[in-house]
Order: C-alpha cells, then sequence, then structure tokens
C-alpha cells in the first residue's frame, strides 16, 4: 500500500506545481485554492507512504515524480522548451525511480 500512497502523493506534487503556475503568484484565487489542496493532500500521502517504505527512499521517488510530472507537463501545457541534455537528465531521474522500486521490491 505504501507504494500506492506514494504515487498519490507524486501525482499531487505535479498538481500542485502545475497549479502554482496558474494561480500566478497566488493572485488567482481558484487555482491558488486547488494549488493549496494539492499541497496538503501530498504531504498527506507522502507521511502514508513512510509509514512502510524508508523515509530517504519514499522522498526520493517523490520528489523524482514530481520533477519528471512537472517538466513533462510545462513543456505540454506552457510550451517549455527541453534541450538534448536536459531530456537525458529527466531520463535518469526516471531510470533512477524504476530503479529504486526494482532495488525496494528485491529485498
Amino acid at each position: 500500500m505504501g507504494w500506492i500512497y506514494l504515487l498519490i502523493a507524486g501525482l499531487f506534487e505535479i498538481g500542485w506545481a502545475v497549479g502554482m503556475k496558474y494561480s500566478e503568484g497566488f493572485t488567482k484565487l481558484l487555482p491558488s485554492a486547488l494549488t493549496a489542496a494539492g499541497m496538503i493532500l501530498t504531504y498527506i500521502f507522502l507521511s502514508l507512504a513512510v509509514r512502510t517504505l524508508p523515509l530517504g527512499l519514499a522522498y526520493a521517488v517523490w520528489t523524482g515524480i514530481g520533477t519528471v510530472g512537472a517538466t513533462i507537463l510545462g513543456r505540454v501545457l506552457f510550451g517549455e522548451v527541453l534541450n538534448l541534455p536536459q531530456m537525458l537528465c529527466i531520463a535518469a531521474i526516471i531510470a533512477g525511480i524504476i530503479g529504486l522500486k526494482m532495488l525496494a521490491s528485491a529485498k
């Protein structure tokens, strides 16, 4: 169940990161409220995940999910440009997340 909670926390992490962009510096009420809700929910689910997962592993995967998701949505929603070295670094983060999951399962 810890991995499911961690995935949900990561999705809320992506959501609040994108929400911050839409809130325009917390000057728009609805996007600001949704961003704040996403922040609260991400920490709730992260706290549930670390009940059964090691803290360092959970934190690394959580931030990785948020980083990769926010980067992809930044490109898709806002037309943010990624150059090849940046894409390779994002791929390394994805490989790290997969590796951490696989190594944790091998215990």
